[in-house]
C-alpha cells in the first residue's frame, strides 16, 4: 500500500496546473498539515452525477469539475460523500426510473474505486472512514440525495443500505412520495407523508442516516419527533444570512438540532451563504421568465444578463460567519462540511473553489481562534460522531 506522504507528493506536483486560484488566500503550512492529517469529511459531492452527464477520469487530474484525486488530497479531502442524486420531476417519481439510476450512480462509484485501488475504496462504515484514511486511500461514502427511489417500499431502503448509501435526504427540489420539499409551494403532505414516516423509523433500526436538508420546516420538525438517532444536515446553511430562504435553517431548528445531537454541515455555494447571491439568482429568474415570454433566447439571455449584472460570489470570510453562528447558538459539536462541490455550478466562494482548497477554510479558523481539535471537529470527527451513533442504534436493534 502506497503511503499518505507517497500520495501527498505526488498531488502535489499535478495540482497546480487543475486548481482555481486566489491569490486573495494562502494557508500556512499549519493549515495545510491539520487539513492533511485530520479524518477530513465533506458529507456532500456531487462526482456521480456530474460524471453520468459527462464522463471524465476523476483518478487523474481533470480541468472541469471542483473534484479530482489530486487535489483532493493536495485539500486533505479523505473521506467525500458521493451524493446519489436523482433528479426531483414526475419523469423519476415513481415510475422505476430513479431506482434505475441510483443503481447506476452506485456502480459508477464501485468502478471508480476498482479502477483505482491505490487511490479509492468504498466506505460501508465509520471502521472503514479511520482504516482507510490511515492506509492513505480515499473513502468513498455515499448519500442518496432525495428519497424517490426508495419508491414507497421499505425492503428498497435495505437494498440501498445493503449496496452502500449511508444517508438519505428525504427529498431534493419538488415534494416526493416522503416528504415536502423547501423549494415546493405545494405542500401534499404538510411535512412527511404518512410512509415517511414509517420511512424514518425504519432507517433509524437499519443505520441509514436521516438527511434534513431540502425537507420543508414542518417535515424537519416531524422528522425531530421521531428520529431516535441524530440526524444531519448534509448540505446545509443559516437562514440568518439568507432571511425568507427555507433550504436554510433558521436558529429555531438549529436548536432542534442540538437537541437531537445532530450536525448541520456548512453548504459553501453562493446563494447559500449570502442574500446578496440569492437574491440574485432570484432577480434573473424573473427576468429570464419575462424574456422568455418575449421570445428571447434562455442561453443568450442568461450570458447578457451575466455580463450586465457580475455574480455577487461570497468570501471565505462569509462561509466561516456561518460556522461561528452554529458554534454560538448551539456549541461546536454541532457543525460539519458539506461544500456540494460539483453541484452549485460556478458559484462557489472566493478561496473555495474546489476540493484543494480546504485549508484555506482551515486557516480561517485558525485566525478566528479555533484550536486543532476544535477544527478537527468541523472537518469531521462531529460527522464521525453522529455516523457511529446511528450504526450504534441500529445493531441494537437487530437483538
Amino acid at each position: 500500500m502506497i503511503l499518505r506522504s507517497t500520495l501527498v507528493a505526488l498531488a502535489l506536483a499535478s495540482v497546480t496546473a487543475n486548481a482555481k486560484p486566489d491569490s486573495t488566500y494562502q494557508a500556512s503550512a499549519e493549515a495545510v498539515r491539520i487539513a492533511k492529517e485530520t479524518l477530513l469529511i465533506d458529507t456532500h459531492i456531487d462526482v456521480p452525477y456530474r460524471l453520468a452527464d459527462k464522463w471524465d477520469d476523476v483518478s487523474q487530474a481533470t480541468k472541469d469539475g471542483d473534484f479530482d484525486y489530486p487535489r483532493a488530497v493536495a485539500g486533505g479531502l479523505n473521506a467525500p460523500f458521493m451524493s446519489i442524486y436523482i433528479p426531483a420531476n414526475l419523469e423519476f417519481e415513481g415510475k422505476g426510473k430513479s431506482y434505475q439510476l441510483a443503481n447506476q450512480l452506485i456502480d459508477s462509484m464501485e468502478a471508480l474505486a476498482q479502477r483505482a485501488p491505490d487511490k479509492f475504496a468504498m466506505a460501508y462504515s465509520s471502521a472503514d472512514l479511520e482504516k482507510q484514511f490511515k492506509a492513505g486511500v480515499i473513502s468513498l461514502a455515499m448519500g442518496m440525495e432525495n428519497g424517490s427511489p426508495i419508491e414507497g417500499d421499505l425492503k428498497n431502503l435495505q437494498h440501498f443500505y445493503q449496496r452502500g448509501v449511508r444517508y438519505i435526504t428525504l427529498a431534493h427540489s419538488q415534494s416526493n412520495h416522503i416528504s415536502d420539499s423547501s423549494y415546493d409551494v405545494r405542500r401534499k403532505w404538510k411535512g412527511l407523508s404518512p410512509f415517511g414516516k414509517e420511512l424514518v423509523v425504519a432507517m433509524n433500526q437499519v443505520g441509514m442516516l436521516i438527511d434534513v436538508s431540502h425537507i420543508s420546516d414542518d417535515a424537519f420538525y416531524q422528522v425531530m419527533e421521531l428520529s431516535k438517532v441524530p440526524v444531519i444536515a448534509s448540505h446545509s446553511s443559516l437562514r440568518k444570512y439568507t432571511p425568507g430562504f427555507e433550504r436554510n435553517m433558521d436558529d429555531d431548528m438549529l436548536k432542534a438540532l442540538q437537541k437531537n445531537g445532530g450536525v448541520i454541515q456548512i453548504n459553501f455555494g453562493s446563494s447559500f451563504v449570502t442574500s446578496a447571491a440569492n437574491g440574485w439568482y432570484n432577480k434573473r429568474d424573473e427576468e429570464l421568465k419575462a424574456a422568455e415570454a418575449a421570445g428571447a433566447n434562455k442561453t443568450d439571455f442568461r450570458a447578457a444578463y451575466m455580463k450586465k449584472n457580475p455574480f455577487p460570489f461570497a468570501t471565505l470570510e462569509q462561509v466561516l460567519d456561518h460556522i461561528d453562528h452554529v458554534v454560538k447558538v448551539i456549541g461546536i459539536d454541532h457543525v460539519g462540511i458539506g461544500s456540494d462541490y460539483d453541484g452549485v455550478g460556478d458559484s462557489l466562494p472566493k478561496g473555495l473553489k474546489d476540493v484543494s482548497m480546504y485549508p484555506n477554510l482551515v486557516q480561517g479558523l485558525l485566525d478566528r481562534g479555533y484550536k486543532e481539535p476544535q477544527i478537527q471537529q468541523i472537518l469531521g470527527g462531529n460527522t464521525l460522531r453522529v455516523w457511529r451513533q446511528a450504526e450504534s442504534y441500529a445493531s441494537k436493534m437487530k437483538f
